[in-house]
């Protein structure tokens, strides 16, 4: 098993007045050439936008784009003629393809919104732009691990173009749990969204890292009410 470890201290940040983002890995102003990418796992954000405001429609092309609200809501419209909501809870996916403008602004006048976006390289280029969302219960990933993302639409999830797993898991204080990568050959990046959890014997904190491959199984252990975020990307 290899392994590496970012500490939530140890990201990017940028504070824009109505947006302030924590960058995983190099984007924007942040360069670290140490950290721009794992595998097929491109751009890891973790944004904090104000009330009311947001990104203007900008461009993309072959890339997977996922974002994953955290608390409120944001407003997506694109240049297909989407115009949809975001809710915590929803899982957004959208495949850039051949190329398509977005925008993404906070939904709300009157309430911050806080959400991850996720840039993951595609595994075919240059196909039709598409988009998807889901709505996925909580309950479901209680003590067990849901997969809301999936190269295969596996339980119901959202289909990506890679051969990529994106799975979360609410895990309660003295839980275990185990996580068994999907393909041979990829790694699994461990995002901790809240609590402290020991993950392949590392101890890790709200928004730690781990990054793991060249392994099967992964073992996690709870010692505090924790929610992960884990993604596993081809690692070439």
């Amino acid at each position: 098993m290899k392994k590496v470890i970012h500490k939530a201290n140890t990201r990017g940040y940028a504070n824009h007045g109505w947006l302030k983002s924590y960058h995983t890995f190099s984007f924007a102003g942040y360069h670290n050439p140490e950290r721009v990418h794992f595998g097929m796992l491109r751009v890891l954000n973790d944004d904090f936008v104000d009330a009311g405001m947001g990104f203007g429609k900008h461009p993309h092309d072959n890339m997977e784009i996922i974002s994953i609200p955290l608390s409120g809501a944001l407003h997506h419209q694109d240049s297909t003629g989407r115009d949809k909501i975001i809710q915590t809870g929803d899982v957004q996916i959208m495949s850039a393809g051949t190329g398509i403008y977005h925008s993404e602004v906070n939904a709300s006048q009157d309430e911050p919104v806080t959400f991850l976006q996720l840039w993951i390289f595609p595994k075919v280029n240059n196909i039709e732009p598409r988009y998807d969302q889901k709505l996925f219960s909580e309950s479901e990933r209680k003590n067990q691990l849901q997969v809301v993302v999936s190269p295969t639409e596996e339980n119901n999830s959202l289909f990506i173009n890679q051969d990529a797993w994106l799975s979360m898991i609410d895990l309660e204080e003295g839980h275990e749990a185990e996580y068994k990568i999907h393909k041979t050959g990829n790694g699994v990046y461990c995002f901790i969204l809240d609590g402290e959890l020991n993950i392949a014997s590392e101890n890790l904190a709200k928004r730690d890292a781990i990054g793991l491959w060249e392994c099967d199984t992964i073992s996690l252990d709870a010692t505090k009410n924790s929610k992960v975020l884990f993604i596993e990307v081809p690692m070439n």
